[in-house]
């Protein structure tokens, strides 16, 4: 497969994947917005709402939320009811602990908007540990 777009992250941690990608330009909580049992976004005024998130490349605008985040995200984690990868225009150190926490990959701070880049349902493949982290479009559906 060849690349169809690179975009450089200033951030990144985790292993180098690819998947499908989910977008939206709506934040993101993993407390507020999932159903973590059902692997679905649950808050009816999501923009992803109804949408599975199992085994996707989230790609969302911003991080939300406070501490319950990142034990929620290990949490899924260990069920295996959790996003391949979190790509995040925005995000706050809380979210990066939960990443952490669940060994996910995450990817931020791109020189434009991420969520207006990448079509949903895109094969994105996330390149952390590259020179600068890149988040690489495969193939548009």
């Amino acid at each position: 497969m060849s690349v169809v777009q690179t975009f450089p992250a200033r951030s990144a941690m985790g292993a180098k994947l690819r998947g499908r990608a989910l977008v939206a330009s709506d934040g993101f909580s993993a407390r507020y917005d999932l159903d973590r049992i059902k692997g679905i976004f649950s808050r009816p005024e999501h923009k992803l709402a109804g949408r599975s998130y199992v085994g996707l490349v989230l790609i969302l605008d911003r991080a939300k939320g406070g501490v319950a985040t990142a034990w929620m995200l290990h949490e899924m984690a260990s069920r295996g009811i959790v996003p391949a990868a979190v790509v995040l225009n925005t995000v706050n150190p809380i979210m990066v602990q939960g990443a952490a926490l669940a060994d996910m990959t995450m990817m931020s701070g791109f020189d434009q908007d991420i969520t207006r880049l990448v079509p949903d349902g895109a094969l994105v493949e996330l390149d952390p540990e590259a020179d600068p982290p890149v988040l690489r479009i495969i193939a548009t559906p």
